[in-house]
């Protein structure tokens, strides 16, 4: 088993910035893909970036692109979320996930953190 556990949430003002923090413990995998995915009130939980342990290569939904930067430490398994130049629709719970590589599901997930953006 894995066990996630995400940081880092709270209020800020749009324009602003957060990080967040996704620690890993138990079994983990060489070769994994850590994610970030969020559910905002009333809608489906979205992608919001990933990251290959192995490569390093990073995934970003549309609208967080060049805004919202992913990075991880594969030896701390400690997976990072920076968030800049916030907006109030990035309200949400935000969630780690992770899931071997060759798996196509990520298949374990944080209990997730809440980002609440002001306008």
């Amino acid at each position: 088993q894995v066990q996630l556990v995400e940081s880092g949430g709270g209020l800020v003002q749009a324009g602003g910035s957060l990080r967040l923090f996704c620690a890993a413990s138990g079994r983990t995998f060489r070769r994994a893909t850590m994610g970030w995915f969020r559910q905002a009130p009333g809608k489906e939980r979205e992608f919001v970036a990933g990251i290959s342990w192995s490569g390093g290569s990073t995934y970003y939904a549309d609208s967080v692109k060049g805004r919202f930067t992913i990075s991880g430490d594969n030896a701390k398994k400690l997976v990072y979320l920076q968030m800049n130049s916030l907006k109030p629709e990035d309200t949400a719970v935000y969630y780690c996930a992770a899931k071997p590589e060759w798996e196509t599901r990520y298949e374990y997930w944080g209990q997730g953190t809440q980002v609440t953006v002001s306008s």
